[in-house]
């Protein structure tokens, strides 16, 4: 095969050379992916999706150079990869954060310019118009034309693009009813009832009749001489309503009258730290805020440190018994099954009224927590499945830890006098924590965020009384963001849950990094 290309100076002679075959079969796998990037990318731009035609024209300029030049040859193989990896991954932690500092939301969810196009599509029907009831025609597979009958009983023909005739002008006529409406006009038949279902989206797209007489089907029953309601001017950036003459200017990603009445849709714009500020300067969030994120730092607290020493406890105590093996089998099986199916069947078992645990104690004490109306016992009830849920862990991390320990030095312990006490505290755990410790942060970690456990459970209840927003006993930062951006009063604020999202990581990145420190000191004992 002939070679286009010699190992540049410097290269080894591993180099790829380049072949004519190679070299055309690569040109065109490039071109087709040129071809539907430079598609992605237009209908992007078009739609005012800047940030991910950005990203678009990025990838599109990184997957040229890297097959066009062949002292990148060794990134081609990674080249799927890398641009997988950014758009799954890279793309929407940086949208994330342009997101936050925008009203991207319910209402605010397009760009201007489609909000524009939507607006414009909106019509009227001016006091000159009239309305009808009418009936379809079709000829061929795409010409339509409208039988109308207005309210005095007269009849009418219309046909996109020509004007409106009366029915005694119209050639063609066969086959006339008692309603005055014909089988068939021309090469037009009528359409039946059930027919126009299927075909009323296309017939409410079309006008019938010239420019300046059209008329528009309003429903299955009536067509009327709409209008288009506003018009759009670009130099101005203003929308003026062709039915009552306001004018409406853009207000922070809406069209707004002086009297304040506004225009939907709106679309996204750029508010800057306001959402950031809303979060700490709302009197609605702020009231119940600090009783959250008090919560929010137990509950993982009690959660780790529980599920630790009963996992601990656990691999202890069966550690050298006959049968561990099957014993440890038995106890991992919490772990085994989804969380997801767990947590709701531990709902199921503390509900209230038919609940297991909930009749058995009835039928021994004779009454049973309230574990989803009472707020102290809904926060046991949440820690006692995440104990549930997390103590197997635990106890493999630590059998296999404990297998780690030298037992020589609890012979050197026995002989200084130490007690069983004394040796778990001065050896066990300080030579434990050694390899467990970063476990246990990363556990903090994860149950700081444990979305799941709080919302399948009890959904964070029960509500706190006297609140201003929707937030419970149970809820944790991450829940009270979920219920603020998506269950409020205002709808779903993806701006706004965007911010909190950021500030909630910035706080769990302190305490990353504030528990990280302490645990080193673990690492300082043993080393010292």
């Amino acid at each position: 095969m002939t070679s286009l290309s010699s190992p540049e100076p410097g290269q080894g002679s591993g180099s790829p050379t380049v072949t004519i075959s190679g070299l055309v079969i690569r040109m065109i796998g490039l071109a087709i992916i040129d071809i539907g990037l430079i598609w992605l990318i237009a209908n992007m731009a078009l739609d005012g999706l800047w940030p991910l035609t950005a990203l678009l024209v990025a990838i599109t300029v990184f997957i040229n150079v890297v097959f066009l030049r062949e002292g990148m040859y060794p990134l081609r193989w990674m080249a799927v990869g890398l641009v997988l990896m950014t758009l799954i991954t890279i793309y929407p932690l940086l949208y994330t954060i342009f997101v936050a500092g925008t009203n991207f939301g319910d209402g605010h969810l397009i760009t201007k310019q489609q909000a524009i196009e939507q607006i414009e599509q909106q019509t009227y029907l001016p006091e000159t118009g009239q309305t009808y009831s009418w009936t379809a025609f079709r000829a061929g597979e795409d010409q339509f034309g409208l039988w109308l009958t207005d309210v005095d009983g007269n009849h009418f023909w219309a046909v996109p693009g020509e004007p409106i005739q009366a029915a005694e002008a119209v050639a063609g006529v066969e086959d006339l009813g008692d309603d005055g409406v014909p089988a068939r006009v021309g090469e037009y038949e009528a359409i039946s009832r059930v027919q126009i279902l299927t075909l009323l989206d296309r017939l409410a797209a079309l006008q019938f009749g010239a420019a300046d007489e059209g008329v528009r089907i309003k429903n299955i029953n009536e067509a009327s001489n709409l209008e288009q309601r506003y018009i759009y001017d670009p130099e101005t950036d203003t929308l003026t309503d062709q039915a009552t003459g306001q004018v409406f200017r853009p207000e922070r990603g809406t069209f707004t009258a002086e009297d304040g009445s506004t225009v939907a849709p709106g679309y996204w714009v750029g508010v800057g730290l306001d959402n950031f500020t809303r979060f700490f300067r709302s009197p609605a969030i702020g009231g119940p805020l600090l009783r959250v994120g008090v919560w929010n730092l137990l509950f993982p607290l009690i959660t780790v440190v529980t599920t630790f020493f009963l996992g601990l406890f656990t691999a202890m105590l069966f550690n050298d018994l006959p049968g561990r093996k099957i014993i440890r089998s038995l106890l991992i099986i919490p772990y085994t099954i989804p969380s997801l199916v767990t947590i709701l069947v531990w709902r199921g078992m503390l509900n209230e009224e038919i609940g297991v645990f909930t009749r058995m104690l009835n039928d021994l004490v004779g009454a049973a927590p309230p574990w989803f109306s009472d707020p102290t016992w809904a926060k046991a009830g949440v820690l006692l499945v995440n104990l549930w849920l997390g103590y197997p862990y635990f106890m493999l991390v630590c059998s296999g830890a404990l297998q780690g320990i030298p037992e020589d030095i609890y012979a050197a312990a026995d002989v200084d006098g130490a007690n069983a006490w004394q040796k778990f505290w001065r050896l066990t755990m300080p030579l434990l924590l050694v390899a467990v410790g970063p476990l246990l942060v990363a556990s903090y970690v994860f149950n700081f965020n444990n979305f799941n456990v709080i919302f399948l459970y009890n959904g964070g209840g029960p509500p706190i009384a006297g609140a201003a927003t929707t937030v419970g006993h149970t809820d944790i930062l991450i829940s009270y963001v979920f219920n603020l951006a998506f269950r409020g009063a205002r709808g779903a604020e993806y701006g706004f849950a965007s911010a909190i999202t950021i500030i909630v990581f910035v706080i769990v990145v302190a305490i990353t990094l504030l528990q990280f420190r302490y645990t080193n000191m673990w690492e300082e004992v043993e080393n010292g």
